[in-house]
């Protein structure tokens, strides 16, 4: 018993010394002090780094990042921001959410055309799943992708829902974007985008949920199935082959519905991939588009690299034009 008392009792030091410290802090940035704060919060990031006090340095490090973004001090804030994530790179923090949380958080308070906000999210989505391969944590990318959301930056947003297991909330953003910034004739094509694009990553729920929410919530779609629009009709006709894992009726499927399909070039690119993961159909030998279409199919599929991750937000796949 005489061990975990002792444990606390420096716990309840060490947390009383960084409220301390905060306080000081906090009293210079109060005084207009920027400059003298910043590089304060800076030597103590080392010392406590130096010490091991992991939790004290990422702790203190968000604090005065946010105090730093209260006074509209971005570049000190962006700065400690990096810290924080410094901190979790060196250090075997487990991915929690209240975390991610707190990135997101931190996220939200950049300059939005920042390129440290952009320096920022690719490190987040790297540290979260432990510098692997994987383009990103998938609540990470939930709650990015609703706080581009709120700034109506649609295509970072969707770009972040596909790589997120939120299907519903991905639908309801690409009806406010499809409402505010498409056009009547091109309903259709926001939602069969996103379940063609959820099924090359394989995530066969998250594709029927926004699909079926997309098609209810929409004000310009008539209640279905089956619809007016003949893509969405396909859309549905190919979840349900999906998951009956028939090739000759994903084929005939195809076939039926060229002239839809043929609307944007992009579509048969994902339909090959969709063939190869849920009908078993031969990968083709050699892509037929290069450039930025192959660019963006690759990344889609996961073969990127993860420090791409915030230059492919930018690149929208959307076949849609908008003013």
């Amino acid at each position: 018993m005489a061990e975990p008392e002792s444990l606390r009792c420096s716990s309840v030091r060490n947390r009383g010394g960084v409220q301390r410290v905060e306080g000081k802090l906090r009293a210079s940035v109060e005084k207009g002090d920027y400059y003298e704060a910043h590089q304060m919060y800076r030597t103590l990031f080392f010392r406590y780094m130096s010490q091991g006090k992991h939790a004290e340095a990422r702790e203190l490090m968000y604090n005065g990042a946010l105090l730093f973004f209260s006074y509209n001090q971005q570049n000190s804030a962006a700065d400690l921001s990096m810290l924080v994530l410094e901190v979790l790179e060196k250090s075997d923090t487990k991915v929690e959410d209240e975390i991610l949380e707190n990135l997101a958080k931190l996220f939200s308070l950049m300059d939005p055309n920042s390129p440290e906000r952009v320096a920022f999210v690719s490190r987040a989505l790297k540290w979260s799943t432990g510098g692997s391969g994987k383009l990103g944590h998938p609540k990470l990318h939930q709650l990015l992708a609703v706080i581009l959301w709120k700034e109506q930056n649609y295509s970072e947003s969707r770009y972040h829902f596909l790589h997120s297991s939120d299907g519903e909330g991905c639908a309801q953003m690409l009806v406010e974007y499809s409402s505010s910034r498409g056009y009547r004739s091109e309903v259709d094509m926001f939602v069969a985008q996103a379940v063609l694009q959820f099924l090359c990553l394989k995530n066969k729920n998250s594709a029927s949920v926004v699909f079926s929410t997309y098609t209810e919530k929409h004000p310009s779609i008539e209640r279905g199935p089956p619809f007016v629009q003949p893509l969405l009709n396909f859309i549905w006709f190919l979840l349900l082959a999906v998951e009956g894992g028939k090739l000759t009726v994903f084929t005939v499927l195809c076939e039926q519905y060229q002239p839809s399909l043929k609307r944007d070039p992009m579509y048969n690119e994902y339909l090959d991939r969709i063939g190869q993961l849920f009908f078993g159909v031969p990968p083709k030998q050699s892509p037929s588009y290069g450039g930025l279409l192959g660019n963006l199919l690759n990344s889609l599929m996961g073969s990127g690299e993860e420090d791409d991750v915030a230059e492919e937000a930018h690149e929208d796949s959307s076949p849609i034009e908008l003013d």
